[in-house]
């Protein structure tokens, strides 16, 4: 059986950062894990072939070449994902999905023979096993959760790497908490269950080994949820594996109570991590009580955010307007605290309500849903009927994007994180690609660029003041370019 494994294209979205990868000549940010590990999962000799969609163009050749398709998608990727089913049933593939996507919306997919949905290491055996026999279901699907100390390691080969800007690897699945709009544990659970250092370790040996030396993102929704294992085990493992090395940068998401851990942040930065993102969502107490958001109530969370910054922890940011508390203050309230902040990276979404989650339900029994997500954060568009006029909402919204993504904001931002940010030890250089890409933005932003006069005030200052952090700098002037690039295009 020859697979095809295929992940549709991303549109211009806030995290596909498609207009800063053409700095560094990168095509993704990057790979499709979920599918690498899926390869892993299938029978050893069976010939594979993987086709990212956001790095090449699926071809003719690809799909008279397989005799089976999988593909796996999120929400964000309905449009290609649909496109992609209808071409391969074109061209006489069985088709089998899985992945967010498909888990929430399967029936919206008439094209597809199969579904292998919820956590493949406990759908996929059955499924297999039966197409084996000849009697594959349409639909498999379980409640239960895996144990992910037994998920195989991803396979790396099945990518170019040099195709991506960030490699990525999953610890752990599943939260402590429970937020209201939030379906990771809906998909994952509230427990939250690791992998074992030495997986994790395996797992970097191999990137390592294939010669990826760039950054490796954690994808875990709360990298934090098992702080004894992190303490314990994980992170001395990964500041062992850091000595002798050039220095691999680590990002992970993690909840704000990171903060209150001045022990964690430690072995988090002295094990190579420099980005967290966290969801801090509203400055509204009232809003954050309203979604359930506990572990950010009653903390003055703009000091939390300081308190990662000064450990070493570039924060990035998730924000919310539209909760049914807020009143059109709302909007100065974010632009400010977000300015404040010096949260360079800030996504700020409208609520929108994913199926499985509390807040899914609520708006249904009230009636006031509108339809389905499109998975774009940024889009300024929602499911649900606000109890401020939606007009107002997407009119103020869209005030808020404009002022934290014009130059003049953007900018200042960024020099507020630069005054105050505290040097990781663990550093690394700025090899070719980035020497290029600070020269291409030398031209198109610092000649052509409307932001002109905020580019070369930043990097001077930086160079003069603190010269370890030139190399952000620069990459903080390419992601504003994107950042106002998708603001323009799809949203102001």
């Amino acid at each position: 059986m020859r697979v095809l494994l295929i992940y549709p294209e991303y549109p211009d979205t806030f995290w596909s950062f498609k207009y800063a990868l053409k700095f560094i000549r990168k095509k993704a940010a990057l790979p499709p894990l979920g599918l690498l590990t899926i390869g892993a999962m299938l029978p050893k000799e069976w010939p594979k072939k993987l086709v990212d969609m956001n790095v090449r163009k699926l071809t003719k050749n690809d799909l008279a070449w397989a005799d089976c398709a999988f593909i796996s998608a999120m929400v964000v990727q309905t449009k290609s994902a649909r496109e992609t089913i209808s071409r391969c049933k074109e061209a006489g593939l069985k088709v089998i999905a899985g992945g967010p996507l498909f888990t929430s919306e399967y029936d919206t997919f008439g094209e597809v023979d199969h579904f292998v949905l919820n956590e493949a290491e406990l759908t996929l055996p059955s499924f297999l096993a039966d197409l084996e026999k000849g009697c594959a279901k349409r639909v498999y699907k379980t409640r239960d959760f895996c144990d992910i100390r037994k998920t195989p390691a991803p396979m790396w080969e099945l990518i170019d790497l040099k195709n991506y800007a960030s490699m990525s690897i999953q610890f752990s699945r599943g939260c402590p908490f429970n937020c209201e709009f939030c379906n990771v544990t809906a998909l994952f659970g509230h427990r939250s269950r690791t992998k074992t250092a030495d997986q994790i370790i395996k797992e970097l040996d191999g990137l390592y080994t294939q010669g990826w030396r760039g950054q490796v993102f954690f994808v875990d929704d709360n990298f934090i949820g098992n702080k004894a294992y992190l303490k314990a085990h994980l992170l001395p493992a990964l500041i062992q594996w850091q000595k002798g090395k050039k220095g691999i940068p680590f990002n992970t998401e993690a909840s704000v109570n990171l903060a209150d851990d001045a022990e964690l942040m430690e072995m988090m930065v002295k094990a190579g991590f420099d980005t967290v993102f966290i969801g801090i969502e509203t400055p509204s107490e009232e809003s954050l009580a309203e979604c359930n958001k506990q572990q950010n109530k009653n903390r003055d969370l703009l000091e939390s955010v300081k308190l990662m910054q000064r450990a070493g922890l570039q924060v990035t940011g998730g924000f919310i307007i539209g909760f049914d508390n807020d009143t059109p203050s709302i909007f100065q309230r974010q632009i400010d605290f977000i300015q404040k902040s010096g949260i360079v990276t800030a996504m700020v979404g409208l609520l929108n309500a994913p199926p499985g989650t509390r807040l899914y339900e609520r708006m249904r029994k009230e009636g006031r849903l509108t339809g389905l997500i499109t998975g774009d954060n940024i889009d300024g568009t929602t499911n649900i009927l606000p109890k401020m006029g939606i007009d107002e909402l997407r009119e103020g919204y869209r005030s808020v994007m404009f002022q934290l993504y014009s130059p003049e904001y953007y900018y200042e931002r960024a020099m507020t994180f630069l005054r105050e940010y505290r040097m990781p030890k663990i550093k690394t250089s700025m090899d070719f690609q980035r020497v290029l890409a600070a020269f291409r933005s030398s031209i198109r932003l610092g000649i052509l660029g409307k932001e002109r006069f905020q580019y070369w005030k930043i990097l001077l200052w930086t160079l003069f003041r603190r010269p370890q952090l030139l190399t952000l700098a620069f990459t903080f002037t390419i992601y504003g370019h994107h950042f106002r690039k998708i603001c323009e295009l799809h949203i102001l």
